[in-house]
């Protein structure tokens, strides 16, 4: 990478011109703070994790949201529930690095796929708006829940407050109320919302015109994070940004090309080591 565009990165996330986008990739520094056991973030560590340390059949272990969905259909919803709160609610884990290299940068607004706490953790002392993704509910159209952090305590809300910063964790997290999509059937229900507009606030679709996007910790070859991400970047610029993705695959570079997004091909761990000193 030219420092030109380290630089270009760096100071677009800092005006919010450039959007953070998170992956599984970003915690791969993470451990467990008893064990020393890695957090379980990608698909397959997640499948092994739930299914107490093994792997599951190979057509389950294609992807977690299958995974899930067998576990759901065979234990109920609530076992991927207790899975996901015990992970990632119940657990101590280590400071993941990008986190707190992205916590001195505080951007405005941060899109976080990942089911953990640690991009609230990093902005536990300041006032902030958090969007959690939902499926399945009853009664409404919409698929997210808002909340306000006053520094205390997350609230319900039932709309952003722009003026501070937002956090969209779109698969969910178990704080405060535990609320994933994990199955099958849940990113059935949500992407076919968010296809329609209904599971991104208002002042989300207005805010995003326009922007540019640093996919960090993402690899493009699923179909199901494919279109999460592409509904959730929708109206950005042209080119849409960028992708921090080492050895690129054709169908990643033919994928990227396609939505408008340039390849870093270089570890995100390296662009923040090389940022850190830069700044």
């Amino acid at each position: 990478m030219s420092p030109e565009l380290r630089e270009k990165l760096l100071a677009g996330l800092r005006d919010g011109s450039i959007v953070p986008y998170l992956g599984p990739g970003v915690l791969a520094d993470v451990k467990d703070a008893a064990s020393g056991a890695p957090i379980p973030a990608d698909s397959d560590s997640l499948i092994i994790a739930m299914n107490g340390g093994k792997p599951m059949a190979p057509k389950l272990m294609y992807e977690f949201p299958r995974a899930a969905m067998n576990v759901e259909l065979k234990r109920g919803r609530s076992a991927v529930t207790r899975f996901l709160n015990k992970t990632y609610g119940e657990t101590r884990w280590t400071r993941a690095a990008v986190h707190d290299w992205l916590q001195a940068l505080a951007p405005a607004y941060v899109i976080d796929i990942n089911r953990d706490t640690q991009l609230q953790d990093s902005y536990a002392a300041v006032p902030h708006n958090l969007i959690v993704g939902v499926a399945r509910i009853s009664g409404t159209a919409f698929r997210y829940k808002l909340f306000a952090w006053d520094g205390e305590r997350y609230q319900r809300v039932e709309q952003l407050d722009c003026s501070r910063p937002i956090l969209f964790k779109p698969m969910g997290t178990p704080r405060p109320e535990g609320d994933y999509i994990a199955s099958d059937a849940d990113y059935v229900d949500f992407i076919t919302e968010l296809m329609g507009g209904f599971s991104i606030p208002p002042e989300v679709k207005a805010l995003r015109q326009g922007k540019q996007y640093l996919l960090m910790g993402m690899r493009l070859n699923r179909d199901t994070e494919r279109m999460v991400m592409a509904d959730i970047i929708y109206s950005a610029a042209q080119p849409a940004g960028w992708v921090f993705i080492a050895t690129p695959t054709e169908k990643e570079k033919r994928y990227c090309r396609k939505i408008g997004l340039e390849i870093i091909d270089a570890d995100i761990f390296e662009f923040i080591g090389g940022a850190a000193l830069a700044a």
